[in-house]
């Protein structure tokens, strides 16, 4: 068990947290939720940024090893979409600090952990940069036109993966025709 757990949020002036049914959790229970430290690098965007991240695992074959992690030597990759990079760069996060013996664990693999009490943080501290933020967590950023094909290749892959409001990702783009107009003379 971690001796912190953290939350994130875009709002400054948080004196408590109230257990409360969030809306994109499958989970109908109030519950005050955080995440371990180790995995803090998956929330350091706004709040409503859709965002792929992935990493290998036991689990995963050196295929996508190759194919997905191949040419960096970061542990994780996240992705956005190139229309959320100013958001991104402009936004200012919170990250409030817990006593992690107030929280259960979750979700081990997604370090996921909640409460269903009322909860005082004990620390408050501002995020700035949030590209700045991703550097020391090892996470390498990659800024894309769509999402859609990493998100297709990502969730039938053997990589750990995570997706985070995928609901706000722009609609997948249309394919194109091939005519013959389009082959080189």
């Amino acid at each position: 068990m971690p001796d912190i757990l953290y939350h994130f949020s875009e709002e400054p002036n948080i004196s408590r947290f109230i257990p409360r049914v969030a809306p994109s959790s499958a989970f109908q229970e109030k519950l005050v939720w955080a995440v371990a430290p180790e995995m803090a690098h998956l929330y350091y965007f706004p709040r409503d940024c859709p965002h792929v991240q992935f990493c290998a695992w036991a689990q995963t074959t050196a295929e996508d090893v190759e194919r997905f992690l191949g040419l960096t030597i970061a542990k994780h990759v996240a992705a956005i979409e190139a229309g959320w990079l100013s958001t991104l760069r402009s936004t200012k996060l919170y990250r409030y600090s817990f006593p992690a013996d107030r929280f259960e664990l979750q979700d081990d693999a997604a370090g996921y952990w909640v409460s269903r009490d009322m909860i005082e943080p004990l620390g408050l501290e501002p995020l700035d940069d949030l590209l700045e933020a991703l550097l020391p967590a090892g996470v390498e950023l990659r800024v894309m036109p769509s999402l859609w094909p990493l998100y297709e290749a990502v969730i039938v892959s053997t990589l750990q993966f995570s997706i985070i409001r995928w609901r706000n990702a722009a609609p997948r783009p249309a394919e194109q025709a091939l005519t013959g107009a389009e082959e080189a003379p």
